[in-house]
């Protein structure tokens, strides 16, 4: 069941029309949650991210989008899912209709729609037997700056890169910008860890403003051993790292296993995963 503005439906009556700007021009924004038994995992964050994208967009936000409509309709989602007691991964899409052409004709006609499925695991664990297996994805590069940092619905380099991933037997790529730095994983934010110094590339780079990068940034802070730097990471850094991981909300924490002929280990990130759920039990 999906609700497809403010009414649930079955998927087959939910299709959206050829002539929606999400589809036509990829003028829609999306974020995806963590909800455990009907709580939304960082939904404040969630949520401010989602005005602030609304807003670089240039989209008229609906008086009605406050954060309570919004968490009322994910949970009639949950509901109508029957997920309302369980592990889910809900997304929330925000298009601006139909009508204009790259001009929308009427910029105030916000739609939205909401979608979910189950999730086996309620909280955050690495598996120490898994491997995650990266190279650079070179084709084609993130340009710097905030606009590519936003959760749109154009991941034409996401997609690609997947796809050459695949062919190569890769779990996953790193992208660069046009600057030749390394900006993130194909579905994650990237942090490396040498002798006890964290660093993850700056928004300004064209990351991902990961909901989940600013969890792990503010249980860093709170450890006065390690220090933390925003700053760009060189393809020749990757392999001087002890320890490489990608984060995002929906997996928490990935190690990186191997990049070419580097092997990491993940001694560090297992003990960010344990900080991570410890702060979510104390929320619950």
């Amino acid at each position: 069941m999906v609700n497809y503005n403010g009414t649930i439906l079955t998927l087959a009556k939910s299709q959206l029309s050829i002539q929606n700007r999400g589809y036509k021009y990829g003028d829609a924004l999306f974020e995806t949650l963590k909800v455990v038994n009907g709580k939304i995992f960082f939904w404040e964050d969630h949520y401010f991210r989602l005005m602030s994208s609304m807003r670089i967009m240039r989209m008229d936000i609906p008086m009605s989008f406050t954060m309570e409509f919004l968490e009322d309709e994910i949970n009639k989602t949950l509901f109508a899912n029957d997920l309302l007691q369980s592990s889910a991964r809900l997304r929330i899409n925000v298009d601006r209709g139909e009508g204009g052409l790259y001009l929308p004709s009427d910029n105030a006609k916000i739609g939205y729609n909401i979608s979910a499925e189950p999730l086996e695991n309620p909280f955050y664990s690495i598996d120490t037997n898994a491997s995650c297996v990266v190279d650079l994805y070179k084709d084609y590069y993130i340009a710097p700056g905030l606009l590519s940092g936003l959760k749109s619905n154009n991941k034409a380099i996401q997609i690609i890169g997947s796809i050459y991933a695949k062919e190569n037997d890769f779990d996953n790529c790193l992208l660069l910008n046009t600057n030749k730095s390394v900006v993130e994983a194909l579905n994650g934010n990237l942090f490396l860890v040498k002798d006890g110094h964290i660093k993850t590339p700056p928004l300004e780079e064209g990351c991902l403003k990961g909901v989940m990068r600013k969890q792990i940034l503010a249980l860093l802070a709170e450890d006065v051993n390690i220090t933390v730097e925003e700053a760009p990471i060189s393809p020749f850094e990757l392999q001087k790292a002890d320890e490489l991981f990608v984060t995002n909300v929906i997996k928490g924490i990935v190690p990186i296993t191997k990049y070419r002929k580097k092997h990491y280990t993940s001694d560090f990130a297992q003990t960010l995963i344990n900080k991570l759920n410890a702060k979510l039990r104390l929320q619950s």
